[in-house]
């Protein structure tokens, strides 16, 4: 068995799916990963809270102090660097984050998205817009999908994907809670197992599960 590998979650808001990786770590089920630090990009984000329940160190970047992208990326690299990261899971990550650490942490950074990609997904596809656009084009299914993050928003390398039925009377706000529930808090977890026990292989862009 290789050392633990130190998982930093990155935050921006209530923490739901930091909450699916706290209990799946409390159950044992992120394998040879643990959640050593979690940073928010607000520093009033309930994720920091959780966090803190749990006696997991928190640390705050907060975005709005910082000029451009450019100069908020190079803080959060140093950062994360700093925290020994060897795995970054955007949990709720508002905030864009360019090559400056995504170069540093090559197929070391994962997120949830809650469509299946290459649907609904992209610039200006976050939160219940994702839904709503899923609902106005009638989609039967939709769910989430847990990728690698390059600096072109959400084009990474797919690690998983799990579907979730749209129902007729679905409302973006039913959906978005379905696919939370069904979907996201599952594979999240999921994934940063696979990670963690060094199970995810990237190819020509693509991921082999082993």
């Amino acid at each position: 068995m290789s050392n633990t590998k130190n998982i930093v979650v990155l935050v921006s808001g209530g923490g739901t799916n930091l909450q699916a990786l706290i209990d799946a770590q409390n159950k044992g089920e992120l394998g040879n990963g643990k959640i050593t630090c979690v940073i928010s990009s607000k520093d009033d984000a309930y994720a920091l809270t959780r966090a803190e329940n749990n006696g997991i160190k928190t640390r705050t970047l907060v975005r709005k102090e910082y000029s451009d992208i450019s100069s908020y990326s190079c803080a959060m690299r140093d950062l994360l660097l700093e925290e020994k990261a060897d795995l970054i899971v955007y949990a709720g990550f508002m905030t864009i984050l360019d090559e400056n650490v995504c170069n540093a942490f090559q197929y070391k950074m994962i997120n949830v998205h809650p469509a299946l990609i290459p649907s609904f997904c992209g610039k200006g596809y976050y939160g219940l817009h994702v839904h709503e656009e899923a609902l106005k084009k009638g989609v039967k299914v939709s769910g989430a999908t847990v990728h690698f993050v390059t600096a072109e928003c959400d084009a990474g390398p797919i690690i998983l994907q799990k579907a979730v039925e749209v129902m007729n009377d679905d409302t973006p706000e039913t959906l978005q809670k379905r696919i939370m529930e069904q979907a996201e808090w599952k594979i999240l977890p999921k994934a940063v197992q696979l990670f963690c026990d060094d199970r995810i292989i990237v190819e020509n862009h693509k991921t082999y599960i082993k």
